[in-house]
């Protein structure tokens, strides 16, 4: 036996030791673990990063008192916000991802496929920015990214500390 072989010999040994001890869960304690662990829904934490973005641009707006910097701001907020709506829509939502969703393999597509399309998109709204805002504010803009970026996890953690409903 090589030793490339024996190797992998050894390496099925150790793991048929972990497989022993793994115990699949009752249907009855998968439902308990359900109810101990909230899902939180996507859509919540597009909605949080919106507000979070309008709030940018309102708080930018308010502390210079320059509308350009606001909008900026907000655009900036925008520019992370939308292309998470639309990779939600597509992950949730189109036609694409319940044809995917019964292959393991296609769910990973998809949300390659998706985060893909959402990259593209925050691409594409970055470099439009100068002709979409007028008097644009680049260190506006790159802080309400940065804070809609940050919302996304702060609303993960607030929103899974709610009691399911």
């Amino acid at each position: 036996m090589s030793p490339g072989t024996q190797q992998l010999v050894n390496d099925s040994e150790q793991t048929g030791d972990e497989e022993s001890s793994f115990k699949a869960l009752t249907a009855e304690e998968a439902a308990v673990w359900r109810r101990s662990h909230k899902q939180v829904s996507i859509w919540r934490v597009v909605a949080s990063q919106v507000v979070a973005a309008l709030l940018a641009g309102v708080f930018a707006a308010w502390v210079t008192g320059v509308a350009s910097v606001g909008w900026s701001a907000l655009y900036g907020g925008m520019a992370v916000a939308v292309p998470s709506i639309v990779m939600a829509h597509g992950m949730t939502s189109s036609r694409l991802a319940r044809l995917l969703s019964v292959v393991p393999a296609g769910s990973l597509g998809s949300v390659f496929f998706w985060e893909g399309v959402k990259v593209l998109l925050a691409v594409v709204m970055l470099v439009v920015a100068p002709a979409v805002v007028r008097e644009l504010s680049w260190l506006a803009l790159v802080a309400g990214l940065v804070v809609v970026l940050k919302v996304y996890w702060l609303a993960f953690l607030v929103l899974s500390r709610y009691p399911k409903q």
